[in-house]
């Protein structure tokens, strides 16, 4: 693992007293879950936003599995957390990256592809200027954990976007989200509301 790298934080928790669970996105190891001491405090709150680009430094200490992670904010994207859409937008792209990718298995084009889309999602001023690169995003992922197919067609108007959603909500939830992972739809059904009365 490499001990120092670029990350994009994809969710965090809670663990012990003062501490939390980080899983991470980097371009050379892949996801990684590692304990971010001190991770529940004041000043690490803003730093553990889900969306953040950050860089992360790892330790392993003897007798553990679970490496420890000392994060430092390169890029935020918190203040998104305050407008829904968007907001519903980080939590679906990064709760879907966080549940469906394996450890330590190198994806660089879809750190790329999820850095470049929460760009996308802060910088627009409003849903039709990302919604074709969520749709690059979420089929991108399919076809690297092998459930490819074609990229569909670019779609002429924003309720061909929408109808181009539902056809991949039906394959993410069959092939990445089954089961145990399926609570994750939560996530997708709330954007999908919120970009629905958009349309």
């Amino acid at each position: 693992m490499t001990p120092r790298a670029s990350a994009l934080v994809l969710a965090a928790r809670p663990q012990g007293e003062t501490g939390a669970m980080v899983r991470l996105l980097t371009p050379d190891t892949g996801l990684i879950a590692a304990y971010v001491a001190g991770g529940r405090g004041r000043q690490m709150r803003a730093v553990m936003v889900p969306g953040n680009r950050v860089a992360a430094e790892f330790t392993t200490r003897p007798g553990s599995q679970l490496p420890f992670a000392r994060l430092e904010l390169e890029h935020s994207r918190a203040a998104l957390i305050t407008e829904p859409l968007p907001a519903a937008a980080m939590q679906w792209a990064c709760g879907l990256t966080a549940t469906a990718l394996p450890e330590r298995q190198t994806y660089p084009a879809l750190h790329a592809a999820l850095d470049a889309l929460l760009d996308a999602i802060a910088m627009a001023p409003s849903a039709r200027g990302w919604v074709s690169g969520l749709i690059a995003y979420e089929t991108l992922l399919l076809s690297e954990l092998g459930y490819g197919g074609q990229a569909p067609p670019p779609a002429p108007d924003f309720p061909a976007q929408l109808a181009q959603l539902a056809v991949l909500e039906r394959r993410l939830s069959h092939y990445l989200l089954a089961g145990a992972k399926s609570d994750v739809m939560g996530a997708r059904t709330l954007l999908t509301e919120r970009l629905q009365r958009m349309a």
